[in-house]
């Protein structure tokens, strides 16, 4: 059972983080050389761990991963660039890589933004893993080639004023903007081996933060006109959102519906 629940804490770690479970193995192995009283219960090897996968986020990883292509977003918002992670989770999952040429695109919509409506902060979501094109993001189906980065929507209070560096949701998916009684509602038919989950339960859970459309209609405004000068190749949203927000482009797709909702957060590509 031991050995079961290791393996299956090496595949979880390996799908969530890409790297998780590379750094377990090493820190079992260098579990085995202490002494039996010193990694009694397993302590040793989890804080080995802990220390190793630190390190390799902090210090290891970023300059392998430059070589292979990819480099990480920034964590938290800095004075002149007014990007950050949506959760602290993203970067500590080695979620947060992209190809370099995703940073430039978004470094200027941040600075868009901010000169546009001053203390807007841009979040973003899910961005790449930092190696090896093709392996997937779970529970991405593409995310998987460092072209790819999910942004957050602009929230307001319930008095209409925008809430800088908030979410809905804890990690900015799943709290979705339901389509209304006369909007486009592309999949309404049940189908089988579909991501297009609509998380019932948990959409009474999260607060009352209605989208703010200004600067969430900004931000899509500006990658319409100004996105494609940075390679971007399309932005997925869901059709009533589109509607909504009064905007028309050849590079805003539907992503079918077979694929999750965008309907909380918007996705960005650039060419390859």
């Amino acid at each position: 059972m031991r050995r079961l629940a290791f393996l299956l804490a090496v595949l979880v770690l390996t799908i969530l983080t890409q790297v998780g479970g590379a750094v377990l193995i090493l820190a079992w192995l260098l579990g085995r050389a202490l002494p039996l009283t010193a990694r009694r219960g397993g302590l040793a090897i989890l804080a080995l761990f802990v220390v190793r996968y630190s390190a390799a986020t902090l210090v290891i990883i970023p300059p392998l991963a430059a070589l292979a292509g990819r480099v990480p977003l920034p964590c938290r918002a800095e004075p002149g660039r007014p990007v950050a992670a949506g959760s602290p989770l993203y970067c500590l999952l080695n979620r947060n890589y992209v190809d370099p040429r995703v940073v430039p695109l978004l470094d200027a919509l941040a600075a868009a933004m901010d000169q546009a409506h001053p203390g807007t902060v841009t979040l973003y979501l899910d961005a790449n893993f930092p190696f090896l094109d093709g392996m997937p993001l779970v529970p991405h189906l593409s995310h998987d080639d460092g072209r790819k980065l999910d942004l957050a929507f602009f929230y307001a209070d319930t008095g209409g004023a925008y809430r800088p560096g908030s979410l809905r949701s804890p990690i900015g998916y799943w709290a979705f903007e339901q389509p209304g009684p006369d909007d486009p509602q592309p999949c309404t038919e049940p189908r089988w081996l579909t991501l297009r989950w609509n998380m019932t339960l948990l959409q009474g859970l999260y607060p009352d933060r209605p989208l703010e459309p200004e600067r969430t209609r900004a931000a899509l405004a500006w990658l319409l006109a100004e996105g494609p000068r940075f390679g971007l190749e399309k932005i997925l949203l869901e059709p009533h959102l589109v509607r909504r927000l009064g905007l028309s482009s050849p590079l805003l797709r539907f992503q079918g519906c077979r694929a999750a909702r965008h309907d909380d957060h918007l996705h960005l590509q650039i060419a390859p």
